[in-house]
């Protein structure tokens, strides 16, 4: 793909993803999730830069969770923020050495997400921000949805557009769309820089297993992802197991 190709199309599925799924307004006040991988920093830059083009006005709030990992750019992430000139927030945490303390080593990035995401809705309650920025791609849709149903036994991934609190925040995800290849090549168009958390477990997760499977398959066949990501709006329970009659708690394979 030629690289005035990759801009276009990055900011073509952003502003789908926006229209379609209804993510930004007029006079939103945004909180955007910085953890300083590609994603989040690609991201980023596209929201402040879209202002300048687009007919809809909005504010941003940077925050950055820093998840107090020896080894860790956060120093590095913060000096790139001031550049920026947008108002920003640093947490500084034990959240990544705390779940990955010894009472905690079967599953440490489950409770990583969820105390981070406390800080993200407790973080935009104080600064009244009525969304919450995060720059997960189609890629970790695709990942979460075979990732729920390997390890958590339940057909669910992440949504675009998904309220919490009776509507109180909503979080968003513009990047809904778009593959991550793609961020990666207009971040090298752009040069738009990354900064490690310093997590010792993120290239030996169980999402980094289900990632190494998948790109397994797209190897094969190229079609695969996007064939993939359409059936989430193909669904037919008709062809599911009902199982209106199973209590919680229940194994459906217990008799067979």
């Amino acid at each position: 793909m030629k690289k005035k190709g990759i801009d276009a199309l990055v900011h073509s599925l952003m502003g789908k993803a926006i229209g379609r799924y209804n993510l930004i307004e007029d006079g939103d006040r945004l909180l955007v999730c910085v953890s300083g991988g590609c994603d989040s920093m690609v991201l980023l830059h596209l929201l402040h830069t879209r202002l300048s083009f687009i007919p809809v006005t909005y504010s941003l709030h940077v925050l950055h969770v820093d998840l107090g990992f020896a080894g860790g750019e956060s120093d590095r992430l913060e000096a790139t923020l001031k550049e920026t000139g947008l108002p920003y927030t640093r947490l500084r945490t034990q959240i990544g050495p705390h779940a990955h303390s010894s009472l905690n080593r079967e599953n440490p990035c489950f409770l990583c997400s969820r105390m981070r995401r406390r800080l993200f809705f407790e973080t935009a309650d104080t600064l009244e921000c009525n969304k919450i920025v995060m720059g997960h791609n189609r890629d970790d849709v695709m990942e979460t949805f075979f990732l729920n149903m390997a390890f958590s036994g339940e057909i669910s991934t992440m949504v675009p557009n998904q309220p919490f609190f009776d509507g109180r925040f909503n979080l968003i995800r513009p990047f809904y769309l778009i593959d991550e290849d793609n961020i990666r090549r207009f971040a090298v168009r752009h040069a738009i820089p990354a900064f490690s958390d310093g997590c010792p477990t993120g290239k030996n997760s169980r999402r980094a297993a289900i990632r190494e499977w998948l790109n397994t398959l797209y190897r094969q066949n190229r079609k695969i992802k996007g064939t993939m990501f359409h059936a989430f709006s193909n669904v037919k329970p008709d062809y599911l197991p009902n199982l209106k009659g199973v209590k919680n708690g229940d194994s459906i394979t217990e008799n067979l």
